[in-house]
């Protein structure tokens, strides 16, 4: 079997994008085949894989693989890579309504088709647990604010997270954050990648709403996001019960195209 595909990035989040408009993709449940394309010394190499395909009612949807071969929860900056591989393709202009495994989302994206603004799933309740913040954006996620997290051990502290007595079950995406004033630095340890990524699109968004609590602000909130891979933006509106209007925004980036055989 010779399967096409493109490879995008998302600050450095890195995905391989299937078009499976003529439904020929027949890995879906093909949970080996999915984690040997996403394997960085075996094959293609990805911290996901992504599948578009036509639904009813929306431009596309957009169904997404971990690493590990499994269907994963919500991947914000994969969403945004789904969004400029349907521009592409020329399924989209400037906007688009589709569906994920969270439900339906909304997207804009620039004219040089690199940069995409996505809405994300409003959020209701956040959780404390220690010092940490609990809350899913579309996937879990857990957040705790840290000092010196450039020299942080994310990959050791947030496994150790991840696979405790309260998360192993289910997994949890472990995100540390350090708060430089006019921007936040975070790091993410990602569940189904099993590693530090280099962002994570849901993480940042986790960690926008946690500050956000953590510090009592409400109303009109844009934060500024530096992660290893580059830079995000997320912005939403906050009334001290619920977050809504979210939208994470930053770069959606075309990086080959290519075949292989399996």
């Amino acid at each position: 079997m010779k399967l096409n595909f493109l490879k995008y990035e998302g600050a450095g989040n890195d995905f391989i994008l299937i078009d499976n408009r003529n439904k020929s993709f027949s890995l879906i449940n093909d949970t080996a085949s999915i984690k040997k394309l996403c394997d960085r010394h075996f094959g293609i190499g990805a911290d996901g894989l992504m599948v578009l395909q036509m639904k009813n009612g929306f431009d596309f949807e957009m169904l997404y693989f971990n690493a590990d071969g499994k269907e994963g929860s919500m991947c914000g900056n994969g969403g945004r890579c789904i969004v400029a591989f349907a521009n592409k393709l020329g399924l989209i202009k400037k906007e688009t309504n589709f569906l994920a495994v969270d439900g339906p989302h909304y997207a804009t994206i620039s004219e040089n088709g690199n940069l995409v603004s996505l809405q994300m799933i409003d959020v209701h309740e956040i959780q404390t647990e220690g010092d940490a913040f609990v809350l899913n954006t579309g996937s879990p996620h857990y957040v705790l604010e840290v000092e010196n997290l450039a020299s942080k051990d994310v990959y050791t502290d947030g496994k150790s997270i991840r696979y405790n007595e309260t998360y192993k079950a289910k997994g949890v995406n472990v995100n540390f954050v350090e708060d430089f004033g006019n921007h936040y630095f975070v790091r993410t340890y990602e569940r189904g990648v099993e590693n530090e990524t280099f962002a994570c699109g849901t993480g940042v968004t986790a960690v926008s709403m946690a500050m956000a609590k953590k510090k009592g602000l409400t109303g009109s909130i844009k934060n500024s996001i530096r992660v290893p891979g580059g830079n995000l933006n997320v912005n939403f509106n906050y009334d001290g019960n619920t977050f809504n209007n979210v939208f994470l925004e930053g770069p959606a980036t075309f990086v080959f195209e290519g075949s292989i055989s399996l």
